[in-house]
């Protein structure tokens, strides 16, 4: 090609001169057989690049063509990728085949001399903040189309895509065209020095898009820096049909505080089977940078009696050990160490990923649970069976041995006004056992929290939590339940084993805390309907007690099939008979008494008065389901100030339309989890539980979790038909290890780690989050950084990360990684 060229020179100098004298011709053939020794060296390495800077004239050439005269990016122009990886990745076949084709009639027109007159109508350099994860896209636009238009939900041009490489070759030809200025030749050696700059500038500008990457790799991922304008997107995904399948617009939002924007599917980093060097080197670098991040994290084993079942706050066996009684049951009850555990539990052995729902229902893996003692005592009951690999659950209790759904079609049909699923949607089941009445309620639309204390009933929560069913560790002693009051429709208890008439009722007075004014109380109990001495002294004392509270028995009805029967009983909708009783016993509570607080309260041997003020909560029966979702709660008003500085309703509704907007753009569909998988699912700082309403038509449950430092807004999550739970997280959370498939924490780590060791709220996530199972965090760009680093250092999956001004949001997946090293826990030591 260098001989070519000299060709063309030659025969242009020897077409201006015709001398005829001999002497002039040898001269001049001396002259140019010496040039062209000397050139021959400096040309023949720029054979290796001819081809390429030509492909790059063509393909300026046909973007002024085809648009006008305004540049566009080609579709070998990806950005951060250097020239290499671009040419690797492209149809290699039909460019070169171009190529050979369009060689011809290319260089009779290419002169150095045109090149300056594109540069005018490039774009502005690219910020270096841009990710590679989005050029991609721009490439397959740029081949697809190669028009001027962008996708408006990109959020981003591809002009500026184009403008880092064409502002280096701008800056290339000045120096070219400097260079033939600064030498004043003409003829062979103004076209080899043009040539040898063209070589040397490739080559700069290939250090440059170079050291462009690495100072991208340099910025910490998804990281505002100092002035940066727009925003900056990772994401890490498995799945990237998933990613590419859905693009969605992204829409900023002023509203709830800190969660600005919704998310969109952003572009995988991968073209093909193969990953680019750039992407390999780049992921290379964050595995060391994080690598640094993380020695200031080093976790350990929590070495402690319990094992793989540790729940903190219920296996303090020193503080159990020193309680001066426990005839209330208070060793079941929450006695929670002074410093949280920053220990990790260890998984049972042979542990797998849990049996998906409905499936889950009937079956688990008996190694995710391997406790056989239950099946032992219960097995004759239905309640669970060992069966190989499996622990079974044919859907039996105490009180339906023939299965849950008969059992619960003939409370149904002893009082119509329950109404499954339309006017009874919140059930409290009181001494749940295996939970099998909660899990077949499902069916009929209904929501139930089962409860139950970590006793001699080995495991029944854990059960229920592996089963796919809501349930909660915790015990009927000394203080209220963690809820707020009237808010259950329905409480239940099948042969609860709670001693409901004792030491005036407390116990019976609390359920009426929790129940709603025209509620009802389904008690099937062996008092019921056996008449020996234990069970008639029983029931004598439950009519008693009973009628002085002013419940009133609605039916008492025989299962012929399971043999039992059921008392279910009424409370009144207003204070008459409050008032009209003989005996003030059980007293009413004095009106300083707030029914709503729960968090280590103790219990009180009174009543609560109904509230006659149709303004207020409890004085009407909320809508039927699905409807109650929706609406807010009649007792909401305008003259109240929401959570987000609105009026009350508007404030629910805003938050309603918002994190339905949020579930259905991104997490359903942004965030490659597969929600087939999901379906324990804990809102770890709910509001007014928008996040749980926009799952409504997904089989899954969502616990509500309200902060004792947050607003109480949990009466109104219950009013929507939802239901939830008080928590201070600064202390662990009443469930087993391994209860849930994905955790949501909206601004709740930032507010925490202001008075709490967030490294404790970290260990404590992965404690109740299953392996495999997802945690999504929004919160503010420092908190999320920080989290980031140290879920890396537990060796989570970071899935996707998305920053924008001071929010982020976070994905990140649980692997199945335990420390080798332990701490042993001496208070939880037996």
């Amino acid at each position: 090609m260098a001989l070519g060229k000299y060709s063309r020179v030659d025969n242009r100098r020897s077409s201006s001169s015709y001398c005829s004298t001999v002497t002039i011709v040898v001269f001049v053939a001396l002259c140019l057989v010496g040039i062209w020794m000397l050139t021959s060296s400096s040309v023949v390495p720029v054979q290796n690049i001819d081809v390429p800077q030509e492909n790059k004239n063509l393909a300026k050439s046909q973007v002024i063509e085809t648009n006008e005269g305004k540049t566009q990016p080609f579709e070998d122009n990806p950005g951060d990728l250097p020239d290499d990886a671009r040419k690797g990745d492209d149809n290699e076949g039909s460019n070169q085949q171009e190529n050979q084709e369009e060689k011809p009639e290319e260089k009779p027109e290419e002169k150095p001399e045109e090149k300056p007159e594109e540069k005018p109508e490039e774009k502005p350099e690219e910020k270096p903040e841009e990710k590679l994860e989005e050029k991609p896209e721009e490439q397959n636009e740029d081949k697809n189309g190669g028009n001027e238009e962008t996708k408006p939900d990109d959020g981003r041009t591809t002009e500026d895509g184009e403008s880092k490489e064409e502002n280096a070759e701008q800056g290339s030809e000045s120096k070219s065209e400097g260079g033939d200025n600064g030498s004043g030749g003409q003829g062979d050696s103004e076209e080899n020095s043009n040539e040898k700059q063209s070589n040397s500038n490739d080559t700069d500008e290939k250090k440059d898009e170079e050291k462009k990457t690495d100072d991208s790799n340099d910025t910490k991922d998804g990281e505002n820096n100092n002035g940066q304008e727009g925003e900056n997107v990772k994401l890490e995904e498995k799945n990237t049909d998933d990613t590419n399948e859905n693009n969605q617009s992204k829409t900023s939002e002023e509203f709830p505080s800190g969660a600005q924007s919704e998310l969109l599917n952003e572009t995988s980093t991968q073209n093909g089977a193969w990953s680019t060097q750039a992407a390999e080197s780049k992921n290379e670098k964050e595995t060391q940078r994080s690598s640094t991040k993380q020695s200031g994290y080093v976790w350990k084993l929590c070495n402690v009696t319990a094992g793989s079942d540790y729940i903190p706050c219920l296996d303090n066996l020193q503080a159990i050990r020193s309680l001066p009684s426990t005839k209330h049951y208070e060793h079941r009850e929450r006695h929670c160490p002074e410093e949280p555990p920053t220990c990790l539990v260890s998984l049972p052995e042979g542990y797998r990923r849990p049996i998906a729902w409905p499936t889950s229902r009937e079956k688990i893996w008996y190694y995710n649970v391997p406790h056989t003692k239950l099946a032992e005592v219960k097995g004759h009951q239905n309640w669970v069976k060992v069966s190989g690999e499996y622990l079974t659950f044919p859907g039996g209790g105490t009180q339906f041995k023939h299965g849950a759904l008969h059992y619960i079609d003939f409370i149904q049909e002893s009082v119509n006004d329950l109404a499954w699923g339309k006017r009874s949607r919140v059930i409290l089941d009181v001494g749940c056992g295996v939970a099998s009445f909660g899990g077949f309620l499902f069916e009929r639309d209904v929501l139930t929290m089962s409860l139950a204390p970590k006793d001699e009933h080995e495991a029944q929560v854990q059960f229920a939590l592996e089963r796919g069913i809501p349930a909660i560790s915790a015990v009927m002693g000394t203080k209220r339940l963690p809820y707020p009051g009237r808010v259950y429709d329905i409480v239940h208890c099948a042969r609860c084993r709670v001693p409901w008439h004792i030491e005036g009722g407390k116990l019976l007075l609390e359920l009426n805390r929790l129940l709603r004014p025209g509620g009802f109380f389904v008690w099937s109990a062996t008092p019921v309907y056996q008449k020996n001495a234990e069970d008639a002294g029983i029931w004598n004392a439950m009519k008693e007690l009973t009628k002085a509270m002013c419940w009133e028995l609605v039916s008492i009805n025989k299962d012929t099939v399971n043999g039992v029967s059921a008392a279910i009983y009424r409370k009144p909708t207003n204070n008459d008979c409050y008032e009209q009783r003989s005996e003030k016993e059980p007293p009413l509570c004095p009106d300083s008494d707030d029914s709503n607080a729960a968090w280590n309260v103790p219990l009180q041997a009174c009543m609560h008065k109904i509230s006659t003020n149709e303004s207020e909560r409890g004085s009407k029966w909320p809508e039927q389901w699905p409807s109650r979702l929706e609406k807010p709660p009649y007792w909401l008003l305008d003259s109240q100030v929401g959570v987000y500085g609105r009026a009350a309703p508007e404030d629910f509704t805003a938050d309603h339309k918002h994190w339905n907007r949020v579930v259905t753009k991104s997490y359903l569909s942004g965030m490659g989890i597969d929600w087939s998988t999901v379906r324990n699912v804990m809102d770890m700082r709910a509001v007014y539980g928008g996040f749980a309403a926009a799952l409504k038509n997904l089989k899954v449950w969502v616990m509500n979790v309200v902060s004792i430092d947050s607003a109480d807004t949990l009466p109104i999550i219950f009013e929507r038909g939802l239901f939830g739970i008080y928590h201070d997280w600064c202390e662990s959370f009443n469930t087993y290890p391994r209860s849930y498939d994905l955790l949501h924490a909206d601004h709740l780590f930032s507010k925490v780690k202001t008075r709490c060791n967030i490294a404790a709220l970290v260990a404590e996530t992965d404690r109740i989050l299953r392996p495999e199972g997802k945690l999504i965090v929004r919160d503010n760009s420092e908190t999320v950084n920080e989290l980031e680093s140290m879920f890396k250092s537990m060796k989570w999956e970071v899935r996707f990360t998305y920053f924008k001004d001071n929010e982020a949001l976070l994905c990140v997946q649980k692997s199945m990684w335990r420390p080798n090293e332990s701490e042993t826990l001496q208070y939880a030591i037996a």
